[in-house]
C-alpha cells in the first residue's frame, strides 16, 4: 500500500504544482455560440485602431472571429450591447489579492494567512466585477495565493485568470522583513528573510514546488515597511544574478521590487523581467531597461492613497508617510523621461494597499504622464499580457484568444476614466456582469 500511494503522488504531482497557464477547461461539444455587437470596438495590438459596427464570434471560452458588420453564422445566440465600446479584459501586473491593507499594526499582529484566505475570494470577485479578467499577484503569505488561483481555475470561486508569486524573497532587514521592532519579535512564515546566492537558489526551488508562476524578489527597500529609506538596494549584484539564473533554469520570470536607482540598475543587470514601482529610476537605468527590454510597472494609484489615506485611515506611522510624500515628488519626472525613451511599460497598482476593486483609477493619474489614452490601455492589455508570458491568449480579441472582453457606454479613448465604469464583463466566453443596458 505505501508503494502504491508514493506512485499516486507521484503521477499527481504535476498536476498539483504545474506552473499557472490562463487556460481553463476545454469547450464540450455543447459549448455555447456567443456573437457580442457593439457599436466599438477597441484593438490594442500595434498602434491601435478602433473598430466601428464590431462583432464578436465566441465558441465556447475561445473568440473564433473579430470584425466589422459580420454575418451572425446559424447556431449563435447574439449579445447587443448597443452604443457601447468593448475592450480586452484588462489586466493588473501587480497585485496582492490576497491582502487588504487595514490598520497598520493590525494588519501586522492581529490578523493570520487564515484571515487572508478567507477574504481573497471577495477582493477575487471584485477585480473580476471591475473588468481585471487577469492579475500577475506578486506576494502572499503561506501559499494562499497559489489555493486562490486554483479555486478560481477549477471554478470553485468567481476571479480573474492569476499568475502567482507565493513569498517574495527578501533580505534580513529588508523590505520583506519584520524590521523596525525589537529582535526578540520575529513571526514564523513559510517564507522569511533569505540572504547569500545558495539560499537564494534553494527558496526559488521552494517557490517553484509549490505552485509559483513568477518569482518576486524584493531588491530594495520600501515604503510600507521602516526601513531608513524607500530606496536603498538589499540585495547585492551576485545574488540579484543567481536568482534570476535559478529561476530562469525553472523556467520562471522575475519581478523585482525596488523604488531606488541602484536597486532598479542591479536588478535589470540581472535580467528581471520587470522592475515594480521604479519611480527613482535614473538616466542610466533607463538606458539598461531599453538594452534589456526590461518592463517598468509604475503604481500612481497606490502612492496617491497612501498619502490622502494612510494616516487616519489606514494607521501608518509618521515615517512611512514621510518616505512616500518624498518618493511622490520624484515619480512622474523620472517615469516620463523613461515613457519618452522609449521604455516598455505595463499596468500595474499594488491592489491591497488600496481596497480591490478600484484599480482603473489608475488610468485617471497615468494622465499626469506623457502618456495617450490608447498607450494607457495597450499598458494594461498587450503590454501586460507580453509581460506575463500569455500574449495571443488574452490581452487582445484575436481569433484563438480567450473569450476575455469588457465593455464601457463612453469613449475611453476620449477619456481613459470611462474605464472606471466598466458595465459588461466575460471571462473565457461566460458573462459575469452585464450593466450594459
Amino acid at each position: 500500500m505505501r508503494t502504491s500511494l508514493i506512485v499516486s503522488l507521484v503521477a499527481a504531482a504535476p498536476s498539483l504544482i504545474a506552473q499557472a497557464s490562463p487556460a481553463s477547461r476545454p469547450a464540450s461539444p455543447a459549448a455555447v455560440r456567443v456573437a457580442v455587437k457593439a457599436a466599438h470596438l477597441i484593438d490594442p495590438r500595434g498602434q491601435g485602431r478602433r473598430i466601428d459596427d464590431a462583432v464578436v464570434l465566441i465558441d465556447g471560452d475561445t473568440i473564433v472571429q473579430v470584425g466589422t458588420k459580420l454575418t451572425v453564422p446559424n447556431g449563435y445566440t447574439t449579445l447587443d450591447l448597443g452604443s457601447a465600446t468593448v475592450l480586452p479584459g484588462l489586466i493588473d501586473v501587480h497585485t496582492h489579492l490576497t491582502s487588504q491593507q487595514t490598520d497598520y499594526y493590525e494588519g501586522l499582529f492581529r490578523r493570520s494567512a487564515i484571515d487572508v484566505a478567507i477574504t481573497a475570494p471577495v477582493n477575487a470577485k471584485r477585480t473580476l466585477d471591475a473588468g481585471f479578467t487577469s492579475v500577475r499577484d506578486v506576494g502572499a503569505p503561506e501559499l494562499v495565493d497559489v489555493a486562490l488561483r486554483n479555486a478560481i481555475q477549477r471554478g470553485d470561486v468567481d476571479g480573474p485568470r492569476m499568475e502567482v508569486a507565493t513569498m517574495p524573497l527578501s533580505a534580513t532587514g529588508g523590505h520583506g522583513d519584520l524590521n523596525g521592532f525589537s529582535p526578540y519579535l520575529s513571526s514564523q512564515t513559510l517564507g522569511g528573510p533569505v540572504d547569500g546566492v545558495d539560499a537564494i537558489r534553494k527558496r526559488v526551488r521552494f517557490d517553484v514546488k509549490y505552485g509559483a508562476d513568477v518569482i518576486k524578489v524584493l531588491a530594495g527597500a520600501g515604503v510600507l515597511s521602516e526601513e531608513e529609506s524607500a530606496g536603498g538596494p538589499q540585495y547585492t549584484q551576485e545574488e540579484l544574478n543567481a536568482l534570476v539564473e535559478e529561476a530562469r533554469m525553472w523556467g520562471r520570470k522575475v519581478a523585482a521590487h525596488a523604488h531606488g536607482a541602484e536597486a532598479i540598475k542591479r536588478a535589470i543587470k540581472a535580467g528581471v523581467a520587470s522592475v515594480e514601482h521604479a519611480g527613482l529610476v535614473d538616466e542610466e537605468g533607463v538606458k539598461l531597461a531599453l538594452e534589456h527590454g526590461t518592463y517598468l510597472v509604475p503604481d500612481i494609484l497606490t502612492d496617491e492613497w497612501i498619502l490622502a489615506h494612510g494616516k487616519d485611515e489606514m494607521g501608518l506611522p509618521d515615517k512611512i508617510i514621510d518616505k512616500e510624500r518624498d518618493l511622490r515628488r520624484h515619480q512622474n519626472e523620472n517615469w516620463g523621461r523613461a515613457i519618452k525613451a522609449g521604455v516598455k511599460f505595463a499596468f500595474g497598482t499594488d491592489a491591497g494597499v488600496y481596497p480591490h476593486g478600484l484599480n482603473a483609477k489608475q488610468f485617471g493619474y497615468l494622465r499626469q504622464l506623457p502618456l495617450t489614452s490608447m498607450q494607457m490601455i495597450q499598458m494594461a492589455t498587450v503590454n501586460a499580457a507580453d509581460l506575463m508570458g500569455w500574449s495571443g491568449k488574452v490581452g487582445a480579441l484575436t481569433p484563438g484568444a480567450f473569450a476575455d472582453l469588457i465593455a464601457v457606454r463612453g469613449d475611453p479613448l476620449g477619456d481613459v476614466t470611462e474605464l472606471e465604469r466598466v458595465t459588461f464583463v466575460m471571462k473565457g466566453g461566460k458573462v459575469v456582469r452585464n450593466a450594459a443596458r
